[in-house]
């Protein structure tokens, strides 16, 4: 038990860090309120986009338009306008009428006649303010009406900006608040159910809180319908409305943080934008224009649209078009909230919810652990177009769910975190990210140039990764080899020796590590690469040969390199081969290697000792294991040492599609001697001089090679040892030269060579030869 704790905890450590992490960072952001507007802006999305809901048509709007305005000619319309209104209003027989207007003085019907009445008779200033007929009758209509209602504002500045009720109407059963609570970005989402109400602005003794004109309206029409609001529990805060359970708005509900939360607030469910309620015109109402049972049973709101009156608010609907802001009748507002109450008491429609603290936490966290594992499982991915449309296309739908699924819980009621969600499934991919590089950067600066990313990822990312052990699988071995290195290495001081493979090295590591090849080891200056561990690929054998040509055309700036130092051009061999081998840790708990071993590892070494400068040589299962077309320039069969039969093996000049990578090959021309070199030599065996020398003649000479005449044939690929008898002072033979064997045949007898390795001295002799023999022809 403990221990698979321990290799889970392992496994999954970077989503156990990264996750928690992130989570935390996101939620402090949070408390201090940076996220609050953009997760207000996106919930008034969530309103636009949602779908239309059916007109409440038990709510009708009395709409004073800018032609009402320019009709009546004066404003504040006189009161007998007003009363007459009203009048016509009460004869439909609503439930609850609402004056959505500020009504605290009277209004005589022409003020420049009552100008002029003061200027002739100045006696009236002196004596009590005259009531209008007009007046008189509004008040009348007040009192004769009991579910009419009036507004008067509460909150705001005692002395510039409260407004006090319609003189007339009983206080406070036919007076309501007309106050908004307003989010910080100016957007109405919430109403009072009740106001709260200081001590200096009660009207009677022990006045605490005056309910909002929506709400006096939704109560009186449910009170018909037998619904009273009820206390739940001895609760003062939790209420009973039919179907609907009303719960008051916290400071830090949803993604508000320290939001005001005085008086009674809830959450408004709009029901729709700007002209989603029944509406009929001040003038059509004045002049009786009204239909039959129009306002019959229902509630009866008169309010304003006319710009010219101000009485326009910002709501989530005000951006329902790019570039343009639409804003909504208070009127309107007041009619939302009234559905609001009814819709849930009557209908059972679901209010705007959020979920608790504790639970929003665990919402982020877990989209924080989706981002976390969708990046920690890919981390070793690599950057084909195929890899990335795929992680890409997890991230998509990732935060698409998250977007689609709020949005689906916004429908049924739910306000659940959308924007913390992101940023906490985006702030874990980056956290991972700079966690696998964090954790990895030492590593991988040191070995990523001489390993892959699969090994240093297998190391790093596996609990297992560093056990002993190995598993047997087909992989495609490559192995290279500097011709005659070991010989140029001798003349040279072990610091130039070493420089000069770290740049050769540096070179054939970046082209093996951009074909994925994982480079198990350097000997001195031969590489072993394996294609298939530890990850395998269905193309490993296309991608090492692709590698090998590309390996060979590296050779040129690496050579460009030695001339610069002047050295001598290094020449290269490599070969290739497919086959089962054992991969693995292999080593003790002290000192361990990733590396394979098997019969086809030295199989693939036998086939790079017959390669010459620049050849490319694989092995039949290589060949039958590659689907690319090759280019295969010749082929032999060989016997290698330790190989019971023979073997044929191929000679690749280059790879087609997808690679599209060959090797330029020119035509060896040999040109004959005027005079013979002697020579003496002798046969390697592997590392072994014969201590047979042979004698012989050179008779012929290439840019790279020549021909030798000799008493005894010697087999192709066959790699010798000979020194050049030319006189000098002291009549020594000059310095070890090496060659091979080629399979050119020799029509007069002999054997044709390639030149491995030569010393500075005698390349440069046979380089000056060359050019005069074959200047002449």
């Amino acid at each position: 038990m403990r221990t698979n704790l321990k290799k889970f905890l392992w496994q999954w450590r970077g989503i156990l860090i990264a996750a928690p992490s992130v989570t935390i960072i996101v939620l402090l952001m949070r408390s201090i309120g940076f996220l609050q507007i953009f997760e207000l802006t996106l919930l008034d999305r969530f309103f636009i986009l949602r779908p239309r809901e059916a007109v409440d048509d038990r709510i009708i709007i009395v709409d004073i338009t800018e032609a009402d305005v320019r009709k009546v000619k004066l404003w504040p319309m006189p009161d007998a306008v007003l009363a007459k209104l009203l009048g016509n209003i009460k004869a439909q027989q609503p439930r609850a009428i609402g004056l959505d207007l500020y009504r605290d003085l009277q209004v005589p019907p022409d003020y420049e006649n009552l100008v002029n009445l003061f200027k002739t008779s100045p006696d009236l200033l002196k004596q009590e303010k005259p009531v209008e007929p007009g007046y008189q009758a509004l008040r009348n209509l007040y009192a004769s009406t009991p579910n009419l209602f009036g507004v008067r504002k509460v909150a705001g500045n005692i002395e510039q900006d409260t407004v006090s009720a319609p003189p007339g109407l009983k206080y406070p059963d036919q007076v309501a608040a007309n106050d908004f609570p307003w989010d910080g970005d100016g957007v109405i989402r919430r109403f009072y159910l009740t106001v709260p109400v200081t001590k200096d602005r009660a009207l009677y003794e022990n006045e605490a809180t005056l309910d909002g004109l929506g709400v006096k309206l939704a109560l009186t029409y449910l009170n018909k319908e037998g619904i009273k609001p009820e206390i739940l529990d001895g609760s003062q805060q939790k209420y009973k409305l039919g179907k609907a359970v009303l719960v008051p708005f916290n400071g830090n509900d949803g993604s508000y943080i320290n939001a005001e939360d005085k008086g009674y607030q809830i959450f408004l469910n709009y029901r729709g934008p700007a002209g989603t309620f029944p509406r009929i015109t001040m003038t059509e109402v004045l002049e009786n224009k009204i239909p039959p049972q129009l306002m019959r049973d229902r509630i009866a709101l008169i309010g304003a649209s006319a710009r010219s009156l101000n009485d326009l608010f910002y709501t989530p609907y005000s951006i329902a078009q790019f570039g343009s802001l639409q804003q909504m009748p208070g009127v309107e507002i007041h009619a939302n909230i009234a559905s609001h109450l009814l819709s849930a008491a009557i209908d059972g429609r679901s209010a705007i919810q959020s979920w608790s603290e504790p639970l929003e936490w665990l919402w982020i966290l877990a989209w924080a652990v989706v981002g976390a594992a969708l990046a920690w499982v890919q981390r070793d991915m690599g950057v084909t177009k195929k890899e990335v449309l795929l992680l890409s296309t997890g991230f998509v739908v990732a935060g698409g769910s998250l977007i689609g699924g709020s949005f689906l819980a916004f429908i049924n009621g739910w306000w659940i975190p959308v924007i913390p969600s992101l940023l906490a499934m985006g702030g874990s991919v980056v956290a991972i990210t700079a966690y696998v590089a964090k954790t990895a950067k030492d590593i991988r600066k040191t070995f990523g140039r001489y390993l892959t990313d699969d090994v240093v990822a297998n190391l790093l990312e596996n609990p297992t990764g560093a056990k002993l052990g190995g598993e047997r699988r087909k992989i495609t071995i490559l192995t290279s080899d500097l011709r005659g290195f070991t010989a140029t290495s001798e003349r040279l001081p072990p610091e130039e020796v070493v420089k000069i493979l770290n740049i050769y090295l540096g070179y054939m590591a970046d082209v093996i590590t951009e074909y994925k090849g994982t480079i198990d080891e350097f000997m001195g200056d031969g590489i072993l690469v394996l294609f298939g561990a530890p990850t395998g690929r269905e193309d490993d054998a296309e991608r090492a040969i692709a590698c090998a040509i590309a390996m060979q055309s590296a050779m040129i700036p690496v050579n460009e390199e030695m001339n610069k130092l002047g050295v001598s051009p290094l020449k290269m061999g490599i070969g290739i081969n497919t086959g089962e081998v054992v991969v693995g840790n292999i080593g003790s708990t002290k000192r361990t290697k990733y590396g394979v071993v098997g019969s086809q590892v030295n199989l693939t070494y036998r086939i790079e000792s017959y390669t010459t400068e620049g050849q490319i040589l694989i092995s039949q299962s290589t060949l039958d294991a590659v689907k690319a077309k090759l280019r295969i320039d010749g082929k032999k069969q060989v016997q290698p040492k330790g190989v019971k039969e023979p073997i044929t093996i191929y000679d690749i000049g280059g790879i087609d599609e997808p690679y599209n990578l060959y090797l330029n090959k020119q035509e060896e021309l040999y040109f004959s001697l005027s005079e013979k070199i002697s020579l003496q030599y002798a046969v390697l065996d592997g590392k072994h001089v014969s201590d047979s020398m042979l004698s012989g003649c050179l008779v012929e000479l290439s840019a790279k090679g020549g021909k030798i005449t000799c008493e005894s044939g010697i087999p192709p690929l066959t790699n010798i040892k000979l020194n050049f008898l030319i006189a000098d002072e002291s009549g020594k033979p000059s310095e070890d030269v090496y060659a091979k064997v080629i399979e050119k045949k020799s029509d007069s007898g002999g054997f044709y060579i390639y030149f491995s390795a030569m010393p500075p001295e005698i390349e440069k002799m046979i380089e000056n030869l060359y050019k005069s023999i074959s200047s002449g022809h």
